[in-house]
């Protein structure tokens, strides 16, 4: 379900109540654990995490226009969606992260390529994400993404 927001605050007052209060908690979990350098925006009408034009003045190969991608957080019709593009990068974050989850969340990990799906919000493990945010910094993640997607 795409917003039409155009700042995170917008976003998080539009989303039902049952929804506003888990993304709340998603989003201070990243911020909280977000390495310096990456930037809060809107994009593709979710909240989005990004390294902006003034550290990678290329931008995301799709769009130069826009800035490097790392992270979108939004509420979907059944789930809250978080996209980690780090994941999808880094084949040995993505294990680690299928390793630690069953430590942390009881029920099975629902997860496509970047996109992690939390169905009922009262398991959604915020600590656990925080670590997985602070995992990769801007550098790091520039360098993923120039191995993985750049051509």
């Amino acid at each position: 379900m795409q917003s039409k927001a155009t700042t995170p605050e917008q976003y998080l007052a539009e989303l039902p109540e049952d929804r506003r209060e888990a993304m709340q908690k998603l989003r201070k979990a990243i911020k909280d654990n977000l390495p310096k350098g990456f930037e809060e925006v809107i994009g593709y009408g979710m909240l989005g995490y990004v390294v902006p034009h003034s550290i990678y003045p290329k931008g995301y190969h799709c769009n130069p226009k826009l800035p490097l991608p790392f992270i979108n957080l939004a509420s979907q019709k059944n789930f809250i969606a978080l996209y980690h593009m780090g994941i999808y990068a880094n084949k040995d974050l993505e294990n680690w992260f299928v390793a630690e989850y069953p430590k942390h969340v009881k029920s099975k990990l629902d997860m496509g390529k970047s996109c992690l799906r939390f169905k009922k919000m009262d398991e959604i493990p915020f600590d656990f994400i925080g670590e997985l945010i602070a995992k990769v910094s801007v550098e790091d993640w520039i360098s993923n993404y120039e191995s993985a997607f750049k051509k």
